[in-house]
C-alpha cells in the first residue's frame, strides 16, 4: 500500500476517480494498484506527479510500506 500517496490525494482532495480519470484507467484498476495487487507504469507514476501532485518525488509517493514497518 501506498500510504504517502494516499495521504497527498487526502491532503489535495484528489479522489480515486479524479486519478483514474487521469490515467485513463478504471477505478478499479487504480484500486488495484493503489493495493499493491498490480503495479503501477512508470508513464502513470510520472502522470501522477506532473499533473496531480508536482511538489512529490517518485521515491516519496510511491514508497512501499513493509509489514515489519507496520504498513
Amino acid at each position: 500500500m501506498y500510504l504517502n500517496l494516499n495521504a497527498e490525494m487526502a491532503r489535495k482532495k484528489i479522489t480515486q476517480i479524479d486519478m483514474a480519470k487521469a490515467l485513463n484507467i478504471s477505478t478499479s484498476t487504480l484500486s488495484e494498484k493503489m493495493t499493491g495487487k498490480k503495479d503501477f507504469k512508470l508513464k502513470e507514476c510520472k502522470t501522477i506527479i506532473k499533473i496531480l501532485l508536482p511538489n512529490n518525488t517518485m521515491d516519496y509517493l510511491f514508497k512501499i510500506e513493509d509489514e515489519e514497518e507496520g504498513g
